[in-house]
């Protein structure tokens, strides 16, 4: 979401959280904040490769995304 303002964003996620009660809701984003109000379900991906895919909650305990983008490790090490 290119969006400056933070209430900006939260109006955003609200209004994509009523919409997917009704519809299918493909999200690509990095503002991870949003992601994780918003998603079911989701894909990491590095270099154009999944990474890792699944629930919130497994991708945001996934030490290999931890690893990514948090800097500990190059992506191309952990894509690879």
């Amino acid at each position: 979401m290119e969006i400056n303002r933070p209430e900006d964003s939260e109006r955003m996620t609200h209004l994509i959280r009523d919409l997917k009660r009704d519809m299918a809701i493909l999200l690509i984003e990095h503002d991870m904040k949003a992601v994780f109000a918003l998603a079911d379900r989701m894909s990491v991906l590095v270099y154009g490769k999944v990474l890792v895919s699944g629930s919130v909650d497994e991708v945001r305990g996934d030490p290999r995304v931890q690893s990514v983008y948090l800097g500990n490790e190059e992506s191309s090490e952990v894509a690879a």
